[in-house]
């Protein structure tokens, strides 16, 4: 009988053990699925910043590609206004024959072949090799440009009835140089939209990565919970298992409990019967009868 109670005890302490853990993983499973919420809500939250910083960014990339239509387009008619001022220059030069006599001629041309190269340098790209070779031509130029100011500080100008033609040239230098102006601030203005895309551009990669680590302890957390989970389960459906088994052996001790008042009930009975035939026989013997006795 102690034996009995002992192992009943112990039973009860397993099964109360066992609702602890139970209870202590389904607490840990739900405070790590509140964690998971708060990093995949992070993680969502990158993403969205990032949409907005590809949506800005694309943005940005097509004010910068308007603008570098507009300087192509002011660069375009910068050259067309220097080319037709070169022509009326050698158109002038073959009219008066000899450049040299002809110094100040000589010297626009020069000039203007130094500013079609610096326009070149300023707003072309180009490979280290290329431009170096167009500076060697600038640097060649101006020295030319020097000497033919020599000459022209040296020696009388040649007066030349040229006027409409000089004034024409003037002019056309003065629009190619507006034009100019205009390259160069589309230019600028491009530029600064190149960096600031570019500055978008490290925005964007440096959010996806923090998305993606946000992304992976999300998904490391989730596992985890999901792992209490499968245990608090398995714990369970052990507490469900014990409890059916206790419960099985409590109804077969009130079953057997229930028996042996049956059992102790019939035999009182049968006591009680014994007891009442022995004085039915006490008295028909008294009386005289003959007594019969059956089993």
């Amino acid at each position: 009988m102690a034996e009995k109670e002992s192992k009943k005890k112990e039973d009860l302490e397993q099964l109360r053990n066992a609702e602890k853990k139970f209870q202590s993983l389904i607490e840990r499973r739900n405070e790590l699925n509140q964690i998971a919420v708060q990093f995949r809500d992070e993680r969502d939250m990158l993403h969205q910043k990032r949409k907005e910083l590809k949506e800005e960014m694309d943005t940005v990339k097509k004010e910068r590609e308007t603008l570098v239509t507009k300087m192509k387009e002011h660069k375009e008619k910068r050259n067309q206004y220097q080319l037709q001022a070169k022509q009326l220059i050698d158109a002038k030069r073959k009219k008066k024959g000899d450049v040299v006599k002809n110094l100040p001629l000589r010297f626009e041309e020069i000039k203007a072949d130094i500013q079609i190269m610096e326009y070149e340098q300023e707003t072309t790209i180009m490979n280290t090799r290329k431009e170096n070779k167009l500076i060697d031509r600038i640097k060649e130029k101006r020295k030319e440009l020097a000497e033919v100011k020599k000459q022209m500080d040296k020696q009388q100008l040649i007066e030349v009835d040229l006027s409409d033609t000089d004034k024409a040239i003037t002019e056309l230098f003065q629009k190619a140089d507006k034009e100019h102006e205009k390259v160069q601030q589309y230019y600028q203005e491009s530029q600064q939209k190149h960096e600031a895309y570019k500055k978008l551009v490290v925005e964007i990669a440096t959010l996806i990565g923090e998305a993606n680590k946000k992304h992976k302890k999300y998904l490391e957390v989730r596992e985890e919970a999901q792992s209490n989970h499968e245990k608090a389960s398995e714990m369970r459906s052990k507490i469900i298992s014990v409890k059916k088994e206790r419960m099985m052996r409590f109804k077969e001790s009130k079953e057997i409990l229930r028996n042996q008042n049956l059992k102790a009930r019939k035999e009182l009975m049968d006591t009680e019967k014994l007891d009442k035939v022995a004085d039915q026989s006490v008295e028909a013997l008294k009386g005289g009868k003959k007594i019969t006795l059956s089993g």
